[in-house]
């Protein structure tokens, strides 16, 4: 434990990746070790203030991950990246290891901490109640992967074909996409409101629920979760108040527990900026198919490029526009890919896990590289 303490205080930098060249809205660490292999995350901004948080764990013996993906601001998904983790060590500390329960006793705890967050700053900042956050975490613990969600950030594997198709990988996805755009998604929203025929909305192209909000969890969006929020005052000068019967959207993550398989090859971990512009298949193909180093770099390249023919615009022309006008063309991209060496029989000997051992976290704004000692917080809540 004082190892893992003493890697986490090592100077920021170590914990940081770089800018990519030619784009300053790109930030980027190509190839880093964790416990059973490598991993490497990249994101890009489009926002006029990165909505995006991630961040990646590492031990010996466990490699914890998570993106959270914001709307209506970053205060949300910058309170998840600061705060779930040191949740997620100490119920895990207090039940003897991971499990379903775990994760959920964490999950809520942070939800309750941003709610009383709320409540002391709503009467100076009203717009808080508004504020939310997508969360994908993702765990692996003695050749087991937990995936948790709230939102539609996703978590895909890419395993090796079996039979005749060896050389070959397959997509497998393995998180929940809670966006009222699934029909199964909307139908369960609906079900849960049968005396509201306009729980679920298409407006302005895509199916909303209350005509707000497509995601049908995350943590924060209290307007949507408390009563009282929208009955507020202050709140009602702020923003259009949703007359509530009960909560429209839940903080309850799904929960997926996998014992990981030789044929378990990598893993990639993304906020649906990448999921709009690429498939679970063409993801996967991908990775496959190139080299590791700046493989998460290399993925979100590929979504931009999508969006560039969309546009019937050249890539380089992409990497041009400012942050903020480029939401008018891409979200927040946030990629991580983890690699999984030691479960298909490699050899990980001690040096290496002796180097998987830190905290990577992505900064809070890219344009402005400023990382807000997210580490550091990390560090002292652990301790």
């Amino acid at each position: 434990m004082m190892m893992m303490l003493r890697s986490l205080s090592r100077p920021l930098e170590r914990c940081l990746g770089v800018r990519a060249g030619g784009d300053a809205l790109m930030w980027h660490a190509d190839l880093k070790p964790h416990a059973s292999g490598d991993f490497s995350i990249a994101v890009v901004q489009a926002n006029n203030c990165l909505e995006d948080q991630s961040q990646v764990f590492t031990s010996p013996f466990a490699t914890y991950v998570g993106v959270y993906d914001g709307h209506g601001g970053s205060k949300a998904s910058r309170f998840v990246n600061k705060h779930l983790f040191p949740f997620l060590h100490k119920f895990s500390t207090e039940q003897g290891g991971l499990s379903a329960d775990v994760i959920k006793k964490a999950f809520n705890a942070t939800e309750e901490e941003f709610l009383r967050l709320v409540k002391r700053s709503l009467s100076v900042r009203p717009q808080i109640a508004s504020v939310g956050s997508c969360c994908l975490v993702g765990a692996i613990s003695i050749d087991v992967l937990y995936v948790a969600n709230l939102g539609d950030s996703r978590a895909v594997l890419g395993r090796k074909a079996s039979g005749d198709k060896e050389n070959t990988v397959v997509a497998e996805r393995l998180s929940t996409d809670h966006n009222v755009g699934v029909e199964e998604v909307r139908k369960e929203v609906e079900e849960l409101h049968p005396d509201d025929s306009h729980i679920v909305v298409y407006t302005r192209g895509v199916w909303r629920i209350k005509g707000i909000i497509q995601v049908s969890r995350s943590i924060g969006d209290v307007y949507l979760k408390k009563p009282e929020f929208y009955r507020d005052p202050i709140f009602q000068q702020f923003g259009n108040p949703v007359p509530l019967k009960r909560p429209v959207i839940i903080a309850e993550p799904s929960i997926l527990i996998r014992k990981l398989k030789p044929q378990d090859q990598f893993l990639i971990f993304a906020s649906d900026g990448l999921w709009e512009q690429l498939s679970d298949e063409a993801a996967v193909n991908i990775v496959f198919k190139n080299p590791r180093a700046g493989i998460a770099r290399r993925l979100v390249r590929a979504a931009l490029q999508e969006v560039a023919k969309k546009r019937e615009m050249r890539y380089s022309d992409i990497k041009k526009i400012k942050k903020g006008i480029r939401r008018h063309f891409h979200d927040d991209i946030t990629v991580i890919v983890i690699y999984l060496d030691k479960h298909r029989g490699s050899f990980c000997n001690k040096r290496t896990k002796q180097n998987a051992m830190g905290c990577t976290v992505a900064p809070v704004d890219i344009y402005s590289f400023n990382a807000d000692g997210g580490d550091e917080d990390l560090l002292q809540k652990i301790t």
